[in-house]
C-alpha cells in the first residue's frame, strides 16, 4: 500500500481513471505515511483523517456511476494553514486562532473540493507565512526531511515537507516573497508562484495587492500543470482575476527547444550566493545548453525591486495585522515597519516597480526565460532562526537572505522552483524560473524538460526509504 503513496498526482489520476486503484486505497495509503513519517517532520499540523476517507469513499462511488468531478478526482491534496477551511482548525501560526475554525472556505479550498480533491489536513506555516522558515508558536518547527536538523523553510514548509515525504502527491501554498519557492528548493519538491490573477484570491482588506499569490505545490511539472488544471480560472472575487480557464494547464509539456533563448543570472545582480548553491545552479544551466537552449550569462540589475517590495509589503503588514493584540516577533517587525510608510514612500515604490516591470518587459523581448538560483543558501539548522550571513556578506535582517525570490516577486511573472540537485553533503537545491508576465504553461515547460533530462525530484529522502 505505501508504494501507492510514491505515485505522483497523474498517475494516481491514471489509475482511478482506469479502475485499477480506488480512492479509498489512495487516501489509507497517504494517511499511513503521514503516520510513519509526519511525527519526525511535523508537516501536516491538523489531520483530518475520517473526513478525508469520507470523502475518498464518495469519490469511489461517482466513480462508480461513471462521474468525476473534476480533475483532482479522488487524488489526496494538504491544504496551507492560512488557507481557511469550513469545519476544519485553522489557525494561521498564531496563537492568537489557535483554536479558530472558519465557517466558510477560501476559494482556492472550494475549488479543490469541487474539482474532487480529497483534504487529508493543514500544513504549517510561520505565523501569517512571515517568513521563509516554518515554525510557530502553535505547532513548533517543520523539519527538512533530507535532513532533520535543517530548515524545511517557509513559509509553505509543511507543504513541502509533506510532499518530499510522499504524504500527498499536492499541496497548496501561497507565495509573498518566497513562499511557494523557497521551501520547494530546500525539499526537493517543485512549486510555482503563477502570474498575479492566475489563481484568483479573496481579501476583505487588500484586493488589489499582488505581491501575494496563492499557487500550487507537487513533486513534478507535470502535478502542477494538473493541479493548476482545477485552480486557476477566472473568479470576480478578484479585481485583477484573468480570464483564461484552467483548462489552459491540461496540455501537453512537451516543449521544442529550438530556439529557446534563456538568461543565465548566478547572481541576480551581485546578491551573495552560498557557492554550494552556486555550484548546483550553475550545473543546471549546463544541462538547459545541452538540451539544445540557447543560454547566455547576463549582469541583471534588480536592486529596484529591494524598495518596492518592502514598502509593499511593510504597508501590507500594517494594514492587515496592526490591529492584533498579540503577535509574534516578526509579524511585529513588519508591522512596525508599516506604520512608518509614507504617502512619499509609496509614490517611490510604484515608481520603482513600475520602471522595472518596463525594463524587465524589453529584457523578456530578448529572452524567454530567466533562470536563477531560487534561494541564496541551501538548508541551514532548524534552530536558527533566519540566515544572517550568506558567503561572508551579514544580513541586516531576516528578510534579508531571501532577496533572489522577492525580487521576482515584485516582477508580475510566473516563477517556478524545480529541482536541480544536491550539495555535497545531501541538501536539495532548486533552479528557479522565470517567465514572461502571463506564460505560466511556458514555465512549467521548461521546468518538465529539465525534469526529464535530470530526474533530481525521484531522490527521496532517507525517512521515506527507511
Amino acid at each position: 500500500m505505501n508504494e501507492l503513496a510514491d505515485l505522483t498526482a497523474t498517475e494516481m489520476a491514471a489509475l482511478l481513471r482506469a479502475r485499477e486503484v480506488s480512492a479509498v486505497e489512495l487516501t489509507e495509503a497517504c494517511l499511513r505515511r503521514v503516520e510513519e513519517t509526519n511525527p519526525r517532520v511535523n508537516a501536516i499540523v491538523t489531520l483530518t483523517a475520517e473526513r478525508a476517507l469520507d470523502q475518498a469513499a464518495r469519490a469511489d462511488e461517482d466513480l462508480r456511476r461513471g462521474l468525476v468531478r473534476g480533475p483532482l478526482h479522488g487524488i489526496p491534496v494538504a491544504h496551507k494553514d492560512l488557507a481557511d477551511t469550513a469545519g476544519v482548525r485553522t489557525t494561521y501560526g498564531s496563537r492568537a486562532f489557535a483554536d479558530h475554525v472558519p465557517t466558510e472556505d477560501d476559494p482556492l479550498v472550494r475549488r479543490i473540493r469541487e474539482a474532487g480533491g480529497i483534504a487529508l489536513g493543514k500544513t504549517n506555516t510561520p505565523e501569517f507565512g512571515t517568513g521563509s522558515h516554518t515554525v510557530n508558536e502553535v505547532f513548533g518547527a517543520t523539519r527538512n526531511p533530507y535532513d532533520l536538523s535543517k530548515s524545511a523553510g517557509g513559509s509553505s514548509g509543511g507543504a513541502a515537507a509533506a510532499l518530499a515525504c510522499r504524504m500527498v502527491p499536492l499541496a497548496d501554498g501561497s507565495d509573498m516573497g518566497g513562499s511557494l519557492r523557497n521551501p520547494a528548493s530546500f525539499c526537493n519538491v517543485a512549486g510555482l508562484r503563477p502570474t498575479p490573477g492566475r489563481v484568483p484570491a479573496k481579501s476583505a482588506t487588500a484586493a488589489w495587492y499582488t505581491l501575494s499569490v496563492p499557487g500550487p505545490m507537487a513533486r513534478t511539472s507535470g502535478d502542477l500543470a494538473l493541479f493548476m488544471s482545477a485552480i486557476a480560472g477566472f473568479d470576480p472575487v478578484s479585481p485583477f482575476s484573468i480570464r483564461e480557464d484552467g483548462s489552459a494547464f491540461a496540455g501537453s509539456l512537451d516543449m521544442d527547444l529550438a530556439g529557446v533563448r534563456v538568461a543565465f543570472s548566478p547572481d541576480l545582480g551581485g546578491l551573495p550566493v552560498d557557492p554550494r548553491t552556486a555550484a548546483a545552479t550553475a550545473r543546471a544551466a549546463e544541462t538547459l545548453a545541452a538540451l539544445g537552449v540557447e543560454v547566455e550569462r547576463v549582469d541583471l540589475d534588480l536592486s529596484a525591486a529591494e524598495e518596492a517590495f518592502r514598502v509593499y509589503r511593510s504597508w501590507f503588514y500594517a494594514l492587515n495585522f496592526g490591529d492584533l493584540p498579540e503577535v509574534g516577533p516578526n509579524v511585529a517587525w513588519n508591522v512596525e515597519q508599516g506604520r512608518k510608510v509614507t504617502g512619499a514612500d509609496l509614490a517611490r515604490a510604484e515608481r520603482l516597480r513600475t520602471g522595472l516591470f518596463h525594463r524587465m518587459r524589453e529584457f523578456f523581448g530578448r529572452y524567454d526565460f530567466l533562470v536563477a538560483p531560487v534561494s541564496q543558501v541551501p538548508p541551514f539548522p532548524v534552530e536558527q532562526p533566519y540566515v544572517t550571513e550568506v558567503a561572508g556578506v551579514e544580513m541586516p535582517d531576516y528578510l534579508a537572505w531571501m532577496r533572489s525570490c522577492y525580487w521576482i516577486s515584485v516582477l508580475h511573472a510566473p516563477a517556478m522552483s524545480v529541482p536541480c540537485g544536491f550539495t555535497p553533503d545531501g541538501l536539495p537545491v532548486g533552479l528557479q524560473i522565470v517567465g514572461r508576465p502571463w506564460a505560466d504553461m511556458d514555465v512549467l515547460r521548461l521546468g518538465h524538460a529539465f525534469e526529464q533530462a535530470t530526474g533530481f525530484w525521484r531522490t527521496q529522502p532517507g525517512i521515506v526509504r527507511a
